[in-house]
């Protein structure tokens, strides 16, 4: 039998103007370029320019508090959005007082790796079903230059796809006439097939390049693994002629295209905060394109001022005045976002620059204290994750050069004099341990311990090993060098 119940629940849900809140605070200032033009082209009641009632203050430029975000009116004041300005709509033809338009800047040019292994295609006399393999193989081949899937499922695509019968002779074959392509190694099945393709290419009567492909072929896994006493002892050779070998190897390109690589533009870092020192006062600036100058349209408010006291009350007018309050709301709602990223961005900044103010005073990645985000919460009274958001994707500029705040973030390790000090610092330290280590006796994650654990710093070998592969160094056996 079927019951009947009521319950009842309390739930918090973040409204919509939160969540666009949220996603504004953790776009970087590169990026809410676009954003803002893209609330410029969908509202038509905002625009550009300063708000002549905007009582315009200097930028933070010491450590003082941003002032709380104020709470907007939930019912519109059409008298707020009441103008003394000029009439004028968005960028209209014949205001003449906006910028000038902007010039798309020239970017040279460069053939894809794809457009470089057609063209030489093209070259070759081929019947018409080769040229459907070879096009096939031509399109198998990944970003780095490498063919990873087998000759048989090849066959069974063009089998399926197309409806051309082959078989993996003639797909090895056509592979072949590929592989000859520049650049050296294109095609390759594996790292041991694409180093020896680009050796096969150099002066065979070198006795060096000789041993090396000899090496590559014969003890790829004893080279891979840095055994090189092994290898010396079954070919015989001199620890000279060793190391003139692995010189050769070394030397190879292991992802051959990345020499043509796709991507023509460069990627620049767009720093959210700047930071300079005067006087040995630290002055934090936000960037200007946090910053944008955006009002409500005086046409708008106007039209909305004009409906509103209309006599005429009829459906088609409600509708108008719903859409137009409907837009002025949204562009306001807009602006005041603006401005609550922009101080809590400066919040958030200037408690980091406090906390790790000798730091920023002198340089010294040694003065870096441990921080977690909690810390920087409590000191601005915000939410963890409205911190996590900030530091996430933001960066600032400093006369040290351009730090991603994330940067600043670490967990601390206690010395025997019980002060904490950044992982940061252990990590440096560790760098510099493995950067002067003997390359034909490199130090063990438990050597690097035991010095550690000498200079003070209380630290586990798994704690090292976990240092060790953020810094991205392999272990001490793919570091020894001859």
């Amino acid at each position: 039998m079927q019951k009947l119940s009521l319950s009842q629940s309390l739930q918090q849900k973040l409204s919509p103007q939160q969540i666009q809140f949220i996603k504004l605070l953790q776009i970087p200032t590169v990026e809410l370029d676009t954003r803002i033009e893209e609330e410029l082209e969908i509202n038509p009641a905002l625009e550009e320019g300063m708000d002549e009632e905007y009582d315009q203050k200097e930028e933070d430029d010491s450590f003082d508090e941003a002032d709380e975000y104020k709470e907007r009116d939930d019912e519109l004041d059409i008298d707020r959005y009441i103008q003394d300005e000029d009439y004028g709509g968005y960028k209209m033809q014949g205001d003449g007082n906006y910028a000038e338009e902007e010039r798309d800047m020239p970017l040279a040019t460069s053939s894809s790796l794809m457009d470089s292994l057609l063209q030489q295609f093209g070259y070759l006399t081929l019947t018409d079903q080769q040229r459907i393999v070879g096009l096939q193989l031509i399109g198998s081949i990944e970003a780095d230059g490498y063919i990873r899937r087998s000759l048989q499922a090849i066959v069974n695509d063009l089998a399926f796809g197309q409806n051309v019968f082959t078989d993996t002779e003639e797909v090895q074959d056509m592979l072949h006439k590929i592989q000859s392509f520049d650049p050296p190694g294109i095609g390759a099945r594996t790292l041991q097939e694409c180093l020896i393709l680009q050796l096969k290419r150099k002066d065979t009567s070198d006795p060096y390049n000789t041993l090396a492909i000899r090496i590559i072929d014969d003890f790829f896994d004893e080279f891979s693994k840095k055994h090189y006493d092994k290898i010396q002892r079954r070919l015989g050779i001199s620890d000279n002629s060793l190391k003139k070998v692995i010189d050769v190897i070394i030397k190879l390109n292991p992802k051959p295209g990345s020499v043509d690589g796709e991507s023509s533009t460069a990627q620049y870092l767009v720093p959210d905060f700047i930071l300079t020192s005067s006087n040995g006062k630290l002055e934090l600036t936000l960037n200007s394109k946090n910053a944008p100058e955006l009002r409500i349209s005086r046409s708008f408010a106007d039209m909305l001022d004009t409906y509103d006291k209309s006599k005429k009350q009829n459906k088609n007018l409600k509708e108008t005045v719903t859409f137009v309050k409907q837009k002025l709301d949204a562009a306001k709602w807009f602006i005041d976002a603006i401005k609550q990223r922009q101080q809590t961005l400066l919040r958030t900044m200037n408690a980091i620059v406090r906390f790790q103010y000798d730091f920023f005073l002198t340089g010294d990645e040694s003065r870096l204290r441990p921080m977690i985000l909690k810390d920087i919460a409590t000191m601005i009274d915000m939410d963890v994750s409205t911190v996590s958001r900030v530091a996430n994707s933001k960066a600032v500029q400093t006369e040290f050069g351009i730090y991603p705040l994330k940067y600043f973030f670490s967990e601390g390790i206690s010395t025997d004099t019980g002060e904490d000090v950044s992982s940061r610092e252990v990590k440096n330290i560790l760098r510099d341990l493995i950067d002067t280590e003997p390359k034909l006796h490199p130090l063990s994650d438990d050597k690097l311990e035991k010095i550690l654990n000498d200079k003070g710093y209380n630290i586990a070998r798994r704690t090292v090993a976990k240092y060790r592969e953020q810094l991205n160094i392999p272990v001490a056996r793919l570091r020894k060098q001859l």
